[in-house]
Formats: structure tokens, C-alpha cells, sequence
């Protein structure tokens, strides 16, 4: 899909955002801004994937699984305008009964979604055991993970790590969303991760870093990345975001984090994000 194409659908996704997580006055606005250029080139144009015969195995199709499952509106937002639920059902989003729970679930059948997330640290190891079943079963099509930087705090991650490099999963291609924030400041004032790529090379990973908002940069990563998938190494890429892209506002501070914006804060966030598919 060409790159202009793809910059109307992220806006598109991040009008969905801001409102979705406005009417209800919850959610988390910031890193779902930040990650809506990556999840539409993922799901627009790198990965095989048949959103009319959803099914839960996804033999002969590429696997994506959110890790951070707190930014569940964007993953939301894509999914429905890349064709797996209407886009009408964003406006349930978090309200009683709806599939639309503020983390991913399967317990509601919601068509794309394979693992329940939020519990932060669990996609890497999910990702990696659906990896394995690839390869049992013969299926050369791919896994991708997403993760925040502060999830990388969690000791599972990196047990993970040492998993996947030791058994040679290299059918897995990791993202960490890394815009440097989370809940609680910065990432480098709450437990600093050090120097990311050298850290992911020390357990064994092939290493890529990209520009998370440059979607020439992100074809060319991924391109890189699939050229080395089955040289025995799981990969990861260091995606460097800004958390609340797109919203002025929002950038530069991890206040947008959790919180949702008001009526007037709405409004403002619409006007600075074209309509592009038609608004739910």
C-alpha cells in the first residue's frame, strides 16, 4: 500500500482513539497514539493475514500478538477498519457487556484477537509458543509481538528472551514501543533499561531499530527483518515513538498515559487529526 494511503488510515485510527476512549472517560490514549502508524503498516501491508475467515489456529497466516494489551483502542481501531468487526462497534468500547474490553480478551469471541493481555510481560512467551506450533506444524508464515519499554521490566520478558534464543525461534519478529514513558514518568527515572539493542544482541537477538512514525523506514525494517528469519536468531526491532503522536498535547509527557480526554480536549484532538474513512 502506498505511504499516503497508510497516513490517512493511522489518522483515521487515531480519530477512533481519542474518541473512544473520551466517551467513556477512560482508557489509555497516549501509547495507542504512538503505535497506530506501527499497527497500520503491520496490518495494511506486511502481514498475510484473512480478516473474513478469522480463526483461532491461524494455520497459513501471520500471527499478531499485543503484548501491552492496556493500548487495546488502537489494536481495536485497526482490526475493525481492516475489515474483522464493523467499525460501529468501537463505540462500545469498555461499556458493560461490550467485546470491547479496556484489555484485549478472548473470553467475547472478538474476531483477530488470540490471547487475552494486560498482564504485562506474558506476549513474548505466547508469541514464542506460537512460533514453535509454526514450526511443528510446517507453517512458514510468521509471529509478531508488540511491547512497551516499561514492560521490559518484567523479569518474563527476559526469560523469554533466553528462551527464544536458545531453541532458535527465528520464525518471531518482536517490537518494543520505545517512546520512553510509562504510567509512572519517565523510563529512565522508574528503572532505566540501559542500552536496549546491545542488551536484546547479549540474549542472542538479531537487533533492528526503526522510526516508528516513518512508514518508509518501517517497510524497509521489516523488510530486513524477513530477510533474516530462518538464520536460527529470534529478532526484535526497537521502534522509537512518540507517546500521544499525532496529538499535540499529548506529546512529550507521560500524563497521557491513563487518562482520557474531556469534551473541549476532544474536540481539539479532532481537529488536529484529518477524517479519512468516516468516523463510527
Amino acid at each position: 500500500m502506498e505511504n499516503q494511503e497508510l497516513e490517512r488510515i493511522a489518522s483515521q485510527v487515531r480519530r477512533d482513539i481519542v474518541r473512544m476512549v473520551s466517551a467513556v472517560s477512560s482508557g489509555h490514549p497516549g501509547g495507542s497514539l504512538g503505535c497506530a502508524d506501527f499497527l497500520t503498516m503491520l496490518y495494511f501491508d506486511q502481514m498475510k493475514h484473512n480478516p473474513e475467515a478469522f480463526n483461532m489456529n491461524g494455520e497459513g497466516e501471520d500471527l499478531f500478538f499485543l503484548s501491552n494489551g492496556h493500548i487495546s483502542p488502537v489494536w481495536y481501531s485497526t482490526l475493525a477498519r481492516a475489515g474483522y468487526f464493523p467499525s460501529e462497534e468501537l463505540a462500545t468500547f469498555r461499556k458493560i457487556s461490550s467485546r470491547l474490553q479496556g484489555h484485549p480478551s478472548t473470553d467475547k469471541k472478538v474476531p483477530g484477537i488470540r490471547m487475552a493481555s494486560g498482564s504485562l510481560g506474558q506476549g513474548l512467551s505466547c508469541g514464542i509458543g506460537a512460533a514453535l506450533t509454526k514450526k511443528l506444524n510446517q507453517d512458514d508464515t510468521l509471529v509478531y509481538t508488540l511491547h512497551g519499554d516499561g514492560e521490559l521490566q518484567e523479569g518474563q520478558i527476559w526469560e523469554a528472551a533466553m528462551y527464544a534464543a536458545a531453541n532458535k525461534v527465528d520464525n518471531l519478529i518482536a517490537t518494543i514501543d520505545y517512546n520512553g514513558r510509562q504510567i509512572d514518568g519517565d523510563v529512565d527515572d522508574v528503572l532505566s533499561l540501559g542500552d536496549l539493542t546491545k542488551k536484546w544482541q547479549a540474549f542472542g537477538w538479531e537487533v533492528l531499530e526503526m522510526n516508528g512514525h516513518d512508514f518508509e523506514d518501517m517497510r524497509a525494517t521489516f523488510a530486513k527483518a524477513k530477510s533474516l528469519i530462518g538464520n536460527e536468531k529470534p529478532i526484535v526491532i526497537v521502534m522509537t515513538t512518540e507517546m500521544g503522536q499525532g496529538v499535540d498535547y499529548m506529546m512529550g509527557t507521560h500524563k497521557w498515559h491513563g487518562v482520557a480526554p474531556n469534551d473541549e480536549q476532544l474536540t481539539d484532538a479532532l481537529n488536529q487529526l484529518e477524517e479519512t474513512l468516516g468516523d463510527y
